[in-house]
């Protein structure tokens, strides 16, 4: 097994039979100690963060997977922390989607002149480009295109498989009282005819998700998505 990169939340392995395999970390991202979906550096270490992680990810693509939408998930070790994947190429050097529907993090500093802490945003989409030292800056879609990371007929499969992806993952944490005001999703090309899959993980350290006005931690997340 030969290891491919060191990730924030996640070191990367090529298997021997030439899949991929992901071993999670307790670490999550923030500042100041603070948990933030949304940054883009280490800001604690929880212990168990990574099992439970692991845990919501298998939960959530095996369901992604009974309502026909791909993923890159294969199996899952909860005791050794690794999920078995295959191999996918990913958009550019790394895009991330988002999907809000209410106002909170960075889309409310961006654009606090003109909405209110938890407004409502009915599902909206956004693309940003993975690179730590520009802050993941947002990109349009036009951007994408142009500068040849999707094709048009992409953005729009990605964007409609981002809100279908969400209202699923919004509708399950309804029935257990919780929920979603955004969640962030990312995507690659699988096997020789490049199907478009949801990629990396669906967990607590990539959504935010409350409890009427009370914000749910990751491994509390988790813990009440399994046992109901």
């Amino acid at each position: 097994m030969q290891l491919i990169y060191q990730g924030k939340t996640k070191d990367v392995y090529r298997t021997d039979d030439g899949m991929v395999l992901l071993k999670f970390k307790d670490d999550l991202t923030g500042t100041d100690g603070v948990f933030d979906p949304g940054a883009n550096t280490v800001a604690l270490q929880l212990e168990g963060a990574g099992r439970a992680g692991l845990q919501l990810t298998q939960y959530y693509f095996e369901l992604l997977h009974k309502h026909g939408i791909l993923t890159h998930y294969l199996s899952a070790s909860i005791p050794e922390a690794t999920m078995k994947v295959q191999p996918a190429q990913v958009f550019g050097r790394g895009l991330e989607v988002i999907c809000r529907f209410r106002a909170v993090g960075s889309f409310l500093r961006r654009y606090r002149l003109y909405v209110t802490e938890g407004q409502n945003l009915d599902g909206y989409v956004e693309f940003t480009l993975k690179d730590d030292a520009a802050g993941d800056p947002l990109i349009t879609e036009d951007g994408l295109v142009m500068l040849g990371i999707l094709t048009p007929e992409e953005c729009q499969t990605i964007k409609a498989m981002t809100k279908q992806i969400a209202q699923i993952i919004r509708d399950d944490l309804a029935a257990k009282g919780l929920e979603l005001y955004d969640i962030k999703l990312e995507f690659g090309r699988l096997g020789p005819e490049g199907k478009i899959a949801v990629i990396d993980e669906i967990s607590g350290g990539n959504m935010r998700v409350y409890q009427g006005d009370r914000f749910i931690k990751p491994l509390e997340l988790a813990a009440l998505v399994l046992s109901k």
